[in-house]
């Protein structure tokens, strides 16, 4: 497991708890901080304390290299996780990416090959404390992979039973990337509309014109999908809908939670990588634009104020 931060922390310790062999690849300090004290994972699932098997680089494994390596770190971590974990897989080994978006599959097939690179959705409300525990913030803990080749790895066989037997809800999927452009499709209107506002759906849907823009830039990706080759179902589209437009709904997107920090966010990989599928069919996306800016303008502030 790359990472043992919010969605990499919560699945691993659930892992680790059923008795998985699951190691973390972390930073030096995480390394020493969870050697030391291990972590808690605070549910209403259940509370878990953990003290997880940890390296700080692949030269740390003593074994011929992992069969999986499931990939929990942010978009724009891509490249620095790449460097670290190629190293560390076994010959045959899979990739199991769990990053937001699409972009980052043909990254990952140009680097390990198509067949060995699974799709991955995780559906999960986590944040990491300042104490450096795991917030589990509703019931929903959902994992799905899937292989996206006609000849799938076998180790995918024993990495789906290690899955369905770590006390979360686990799927796999016959068609994960349509599952992938599902989830891009809420996820960029989630952060869209949330980030923009810098409010809640709840509060948006009190505004005069908040949901007039809300199901504006449902509107817009969804076409995106659908010259994409990805129409989602009628049942999601009607679930994404009603959580786009439930009264007093306190959802927001991670990426407000990393804007209200001040930190690093993933518009260019979410957002900015919409905005370019749709200029690929000349498709008009007017409102998709404006909340593209409005993150691209925070990212340029934030580097100048940084600087």
């Amino acid at each position: 497991m790359l990472g043992a931060g919010g969605i990499g922390g919560y699945f691993g310790a659930r892992i680790h708890h059923a008795g998985g062999d699951v190691t973390s690849l972390v930073r030096p300090t995480r390394a020493h901080d969870l050697s030391a004290h291990g972590f808690y994972v605070i549910s209403p699932l259940g509370d878990l304390h953990i003290t997880p098997k940890v390296i700080t680089s692949a030269q740390d494994n003593e074994s011929k290299g992992f069969d999986a390596v499931i990939l929990s770190c942010k978009a724009y971590d891509l490249k620095s996780a790449i460097d670290s974990v190629a190293p560390a897989l076994a010959p045959e080994g899979i990739i199991v990416p769990l990053l937001n978006g699409v972009a980052h599959l043909a990254r990952l097939d140009k680097e390990f090959g198509r067949e060995r690179v699974l799709g991955g959705i995780a559906h999960i409300g986590v944040t990491l404390t300042p104490e450096g525990n795991i917030r589990h913030l509703n019931e929903l803990h959902r994992l799905v992979i899937g292989g996206r080749t006609e000849s799938t790895s076998p180790l995918i066989k024993d990495l789906t039973r290690m899955l369905g037997s770590s006390g979360f809800d686990f799927f796999l999927s016959p068609d994960i990337e349509n599952e992938m452009w599902d989830k891009f499709v809420f996820l960029s209107v989630l952060a869209g509309a949330t980030c923009t506002m810098r409010a809640s759906i709840g509060d948006i849907l009190e505004t005069c014109s908040g949901e007039d823009f809300i199901i504006g830039l449902f509107d817009e990706c969804c076409t995106v999908a659908v010259k994409h080759g990805h129409q989602p179902g009628q049942e999601r589209l009607a679930q994404y809908r009603a959580h786009l437009t439930t009264r007093g709904s306190v959802s927001t997107a991670s990426m407000l939670r990393d804007i209200e920090r001040k930190g690093l966010t993933e518009a260019e990989h979410i957002l900015g990588d919409m905005v370019r599928r749709a200029a690929t069919h000349d498709i008009d996306t007017p409102l998709l634009k404006i909340a593209y800016s409005h993150l691209q303008a925070y990212e340029i502030r934030r580097t100048l104020e940084q600087t």
